[in-house]
């Protein structure tokens, strides 16, 4: 069998050699390339950019999985996937730790004035602008005592939940339809309905996937819910925020500050209005990542190809209705499934 890499330094090639697999390797600047690439291979470690889309996925028509880096999977075409009988696999969990991490510190960078105050001592303003100085410290501000409100409650949610108790916050509510207050009991944390969340919160962090349902979710009119002094940071996907709406917001100061590590175009544009805002801060996608990362992720995202195409179940599997397409395909035409193991049969009930 064949497996296609799309270029990345962190491609555990060796895996798939000992696993007897033929590899191919190569850069895929555009769809034309990814599709060549991709095009005889089986299973495919693929990226953000280009998108596996409808176009490249028909296009390959003895490819059976696909597994990309990391949670987020929003870059590839689930539904011609599940129509097409493909796996679309990621490696969930394997970066919890580093995203509740880096959400907990843009807040307090936010709340504690870092970014600024650590620029403006560089600037030598301690001794010589006293005035800027004050600024900082009269505009620091507690968690402790205050509410604390949470996009998404997956895994990193909760993370970030059992992290930010020990700053004292006066309630911790989270916002998530498919997770029951039983859950949140776990945690200490309130489920509440969205417009509750964005009304009580005094800091709100986003955890939520990118989807057709979440996209913009934060526009105008949630951030006209929020109070004037709300304090919001994104270590999801930028197209969560409405960037426009959040600039416009910021800078009328409808909310007191955000902090984010995700963009609706990344990279940003050196242009972009956030980046000038001083009530903004933003750094460039890199809260998912640490050495321990990028060892133990390229390592679940390989193994996610050589699993399934020995009948074993992924570690992550994110469009579990193809289950069916694959069942009917075996049963009528196996097309790209013939002569490969059934991995349902090790997926856990």
């Amino acid at each position: 069998m064949k497996v296609a890499l799309m270029s990345n330094p962190y491609n555990r090639v060796d895996l798939f050699e000992e696993a007897g697999f033929d590899v191919l390797e190569g850069p895929t600047r555009t769809t034309e390339e990814m599709i060549d690439l991709l095009r005889d291979a089986d299973g495919a470690l693929v990226n953000i950019i280009p998108a596996t889309s409808r176009e490249v996925l028909e296009a390959c028509p003895k490819l059976k999985v696909v597994s990309r880096m990391g949670v987020g999977v929003d870059s590839i075409d689930h539904d011609a996937a599940t129509d097409l009988g493909v796996l679309v696999c990621n490696t969930p969990g394997v970066n919890t730790t580093e995203v509740a991490d880096h959400a907990v510190a843009l807040l307090l960078s936010l709340t504690r004035c870092l970014h600024d105050a650590i620029h403006a001592t560089r600037e030598g303003k301690w001794s010589t602008d006293r005035p800027t100085i004050r600024t900082y410290q009269t505009g620091v501000r507690r968690i402790a005592g205050h509410t604390v409100g949470i996009i998404g409650f997956g895994n990193i949610g909760r993370a970030f939940a059992t992290r930010i108790r020990g700053f004292g916050p006066s309630e911790i509510v989270a916002f998530d339809p498919y997770v029951p207050q039983g859950t949140g009991d776990l945690y200490g944390v309130r489920m509440v309905s969205f417009e509750e969340l964005l009304s009580r919160a005094d800091y709100i962090t986003i955890h939520c996937s990118a989807t057709a349902e979440t996209r913009h979710m934060i526009d105008s009119n949630a951030l006209g819910l929020m109070k004037d002094t709300a304090m919001i940071v994104n270590t999801a996907r930028g197209p969560i925020i409405d960037g426009a709406a959040l600039a416009d917001a910021a800078r009328d100061g409808r909310i007191g500050a955000a902090a984010l590590d995700v963009t609706e175009i990344e990279p940003i544009d050196p242009d972009d209005p956030l980046l000038h805002l001083p009530n903004v801060v933003v750094t460039p996608h890199i809260a998912g990542f640490s050495p321990t990362f990028l060892e133990d992720c390229p390592e679940r995202q390989a193994e996610n190809v050589i699993r399934v195409l020995r009948g074993q179940a992924p570690h992550g599997l994110t469009n579990p209705e193809v289950i069916k397409t694959i069942a009917v395909m075996r049963s009528t035409d196996p097309g790209r499934w013939e002569g490969v193991p059934d991995f349902s049969t090790a997926l856990a009930v």
